[in-house]
């Protein structure tokens, strides 16, 4: 079709996951005699369509596989197998970071880009005025990119991406980063990009801003394509999802996606299996402690009951931590906390500042804290922390901490302001 822009085929990638070094040196230098690896797919049987002048959004929890298909699509990543078809100039935004050298300044960066993307300098000099009209950073465009906050560097990031004319744009979730009045301008560009017949391709767990932007959404989980069609009808899926019910998907862990999830389908709760079994747990995790108390188990669990790390937003959910006491302690602390991926702290809270007095716990005892709230943090990735903690006297004392220990994905059909949404009532009339 003379439409068709971009064209996924059975699109497979599969990533080897070795048990040890040693193992993945022997097999790349074809010394193993035996598979000694286990597949892990990212993807598998991904087919989908793309028309030009198209707007389509992927949705899915984090790990599903959407930043790995945009990948394949621009060319950073290679499919296993399938075939991915390409039909226009593509523009990319698709990590914080990407394609910027962070030693050169704002400026010198706007010419690198636009040289990688087949501009000449004076091509480049002619769209200079409007991508730093866009971008709105002032003087720093001549700072090292390095300096810059993350919300300046997406604006310009985003400012270049949109001005050089592309004829397909693809955004995966670097908006989220820019402040309100940003993303609003990168959106109504979006409908002037629409209105000029291009191809938009973008991920957002916002799924306001896919339901009313996109002309078609296509669902993915754990790196099958469920479904595609309406933006309300791939949500109402979702949610579904969400919720565990819907017929449990093949396991996959999007190796390529960064910070893998592979607990993304909501499980139902059995207590009789370790609580933090059903996640995947950040590898890095910053822990520490002077050994008197330990964190043994902890889960999120959601108002349906089931483990999840995926939370819509407005619901009621459960964060659960086991702690097992290895001396007497009085009065310890239990606490939790929520941090954007770039490490600012969002909310938190602790028993003492909930003023639930826990009281002398012996040594060899074991306690459960149980933190219950409503979800009402924007849309969006977050890291969550917890840990236990006291007093020795008048000293302060971590007896464990699990910094950055998972991740949360909120879903949300509106975002507001900030991280928090404030849920007001609102009302307009008029007076006059």
């Amino acid at each position: 079709m003379s439409d068709l822009v971009i064209n996924v085929e059975h699109v497979d990638k599969v990533y080897k996951l070795y048990d040890s070094n040693r193992a993945r040196v022997a097999d790349t230098l074809g010394l193993s005699r035996k598979k000694n690896y286990k597949e892990h797919y990212a993807l598998k049987d991904m087919s989908f369509t793309v028309k030009k002048g198209e707007c389509v959004g992927l949705i899915g929890t984090n790990g599903s596989g959407k930043s790995t298909i945009l990948k394949i699509i621009t060319g950073v990543l290679s499919p296993t197998a399938g075939e991915v078809t390409v039909n226009g100039r593509i523009s990319a935004l698709l990590e914080l970071g990407a394609g910027f050298n962070q030693e050169y300044t704002g400026m010198e960066n706007i010419y690198l880009n636009g040289t990688m993307l087949g501009y000449s300098k004076e091509e480049i000099d002619e769209k200079l005025d409007d991508i730093l009209s866009f971008a709105d950073i002032g003087d720093f465009v001549f700072q090292p990119v390095k300096t810059y906050s993350s919300g300046m560097f997406v604006r310009l990031a985003f400012a270049v991406a949109i001005n050089i004319d592309p004829e397909i744009l693809i955004v995966d979730e670097a908006l989220s980063v820019g402040d309100v009045f940003f993303q609003a301008k990168c959106y109504k560009k979006f409908e002037e990009f629409k209105a000029a017949g291009k191809t938009i391709l973008f991920v957002s767990h916002d799924l306001g801003a896919i339901s009313k932007y996109c002309d078609k959404a296509v669902l993915i989980n754990k790196g099958d394509k469920v479904a595609e069609g309406t933006p309300k009808d791939m949500i109402d899926i979702y949610k579904k999802i969400l919720v565990g019910q819907e017929p449990a998907l093949t396991s996959k862990v999007d190796m390529a996606d960064g910070f893998a999830d592979d607990s993304a389908k909501a499980a139902p709760v059995d207590e009789g299996t370790s609580w933090k079994s059903n996640y995947q747990l950040n590898p890095n995790v910053n822990e520490y402690g002077d050994g008197r108390a330990s964190i043994v188990d902890f889960a999120i669990i959601d108002d349906n009951g089931n483990y999840t790390n995926a939370i819509m937003k407005g619901s009621t959910f459960t964060v659960k931590s086991k702690v097992h006491f290895n001396t007497d302690i009085e009065n310890p602390i239990f606490t939790l906390t929520f941090k954007t991926l770039k490490g600012i702290d969002v909310t938190g809270t602790n028993t003492m500042y909930e003023k639930c007095d826990v009281g002398l716990c012996k040594e060899g005892s074991e306690y459960v804290a149980t933190f219950t709230q409503k979800m009402d943090m924007q849309g969006g990735e977050y890291l969550m922390s917890i840990s236990c903690t006291g007093f020795d006297g008048v000293d302060f004392v971590a007896y464990h901490r699990l910094y950055d220990v998972m991740n949360l994905t909120v879903v949300s059909t509106k975002n507001t302001v900030g991280f928090y949404d404030m849920n007001s009532m609102v009302s307009v009339e008029q007076v006059k």
